[in-house]
């Protein structure tokens, strides 16, 4: 067994592909567009172009008839400006939700977020190592209360000593930490975040670590479209969501709660990704099904512009 792969130039990376089956029209650009995204980003596109083992599914170091280059970077690129929208349309669902949060726990105290006792029991469960949860949170809290540049943090630093009241100290915490003060507020509060949404305490809060999961592969550049989401939310009856039920593990499923929080909300007209999805690159290889999207997404009360 090799220790580690041997290394391969961008031209020797490009042969490779080719001698697998995969057409590559233009061998020089192929080289160009690997020395600029590399070989192991792109891999996760190319992989359902692979033919698999009948015997075990393994996938085989060959592709299928019809497999090319230019499907590959054409799949990258609708994946790139997918990551770009989902980014832009979770943007306003965490301002509404840090908004909204920090308004109704400022409502019950503007400095209620400090103290475990005034939170939920949850604030005070403990983990392996004896800390609560509201320690594990205040200790990120501070860190990125010490980081932040922002102008009203210098003013209340130099007025109030740098306590910020709850409305305020939200708009510097990130995704997680705002689902995680969700996760620990009073139920009341909980709720008045909730209902707007048309949802439950709980089932927000299994939405946001959804939707937490997915801005971060936006973030991060990580593949979208061709993918299986472990993290399955709990919905509501609603019947917009009833399409979507059954695939919620699939990208269409997940994105799917963006649009419903767009409309629930009146966040925007809810356009920008269904217009993105007629911009997939219909090919018989690598189909749209692949999204998790069913036949007739586009009459799905979610998606139709």
């Amino acid at each position: 067994m090799e220790r580690v792969k041997q290394f391969k130039t961008y031209g020797e990376q490009v042969e490779l592909l080719r001698q697998r089956g995969m057409r590559v029209n233009d061998p020089q650009h192929a080289e160009t567009l690997l020395a600029r995204l590399n070989y192991y980003r792109l891999s996760g596109y190319w992989y359902p172009m692979r033919r698999f083992s009948q015997d075990d599914g393994t996938a085989r170091d060959e592709f299928v008839e019809g497999a090319s280059f230019d499907l590959v970077v054409a799949l990258y690129e609708f994946d790139e400006q997918l990551r770009h929208s989902v980014f832009i349309e979770l943007d306003r669902v965490e301002l509404a939700i840090r908004t909204k949060l920090g308004h109704e726990l400022g409502r019950l105290d503007p400095l209620i977020y400090l103290d475990p006792q005034r939170l939920s029991a949850r604030a005070r469960q403990r983990n392996k190592d004896g800390r609560s949860v509201h320690e594990v949170w205040m200790r990120k809290y501070l860190s990125s209360l010490k980081a932040s540049k922002e102008d009203f943090v210098a003013h209340h630093k130099s007025k109030y000593g740098g306590t910020l009241p709850i409305w305020a100290a939200v708009e510097i915490m990130d995704w997680g930490m705002l689902s995680y003060l969700y996760g620990m507020s009073p139920n009341i509060v909980r709720k008045q975040v909730s209902e707007p949404c048309g949802l439950t305490g709980p089932q927000l809060e299994s939405w946001l670590k959804s939707l937490n999961i997915l801005r971060n592969y936006a973030a991060h550049h990580a593949r979208m479209f061709n993918r299986v989401y472990d993290i399955k939310p709990k919905l509501n009856n609603d019947v917009r969501l009833a399409p979507v039920a059954e695939g919620m593990n699939r990208l269409f499923g997940q994105l799917s709660l963006i649009q419903y929080l767009h409309r629930q909300l009146g966040l925007s007209p809810a356009d920008r990704l269904p217009k993105l999805f007629h911009t997939y690159p219909h090919n018989p290889i690598v189909p749209f099904s692949r999204t998790g999207a069913p036949d007739n997404w586009r009459e799905v009360s979610l998606w139709r512009v």
